[in-house]
């Protein structure tokens, strides 16, 4: 297998790894942003730039659901009891 960056990001615990990657999505999202700066004179670098900012924010919001539902499904407070264990 491969080294990959990504390999060294999994903690085996959900909420870690979608804040992790929620993080991701800004740190992109604000370098696109700082290109969209750079390159204000240039349409034809500038409609790229902004198609990749929206979709890093699009990600960033799905994210953002995923670890709502994450947490709340952590929060919930089921517990199944079988009770046909033999002690």
């Amino acid at each position: 297998m491969p080294f990959s960056a990504n390999c060294l990001a999994c903690k085996g615990d959900p909420i870690a790894n979608l804040q992790e990657d929620l993080a991701a999505e800004q740190k992109a999202r604000a370098t696109y942003e700082k290109l969209i700066d750079l390159c204000r004179d240039n349409p034809d670098v500038l409609d790229p730039l902004k198609f990749l900012r929206e979709r890093e924010i699009v990600h960033f919001q799905r994210f953002g659901e995923a670890l709502r539902k994450v947490q709340d499904k952590l929060a919930d407070k089921n517990f199944y009891m079988n009770n046909n264990c033999k002690k």
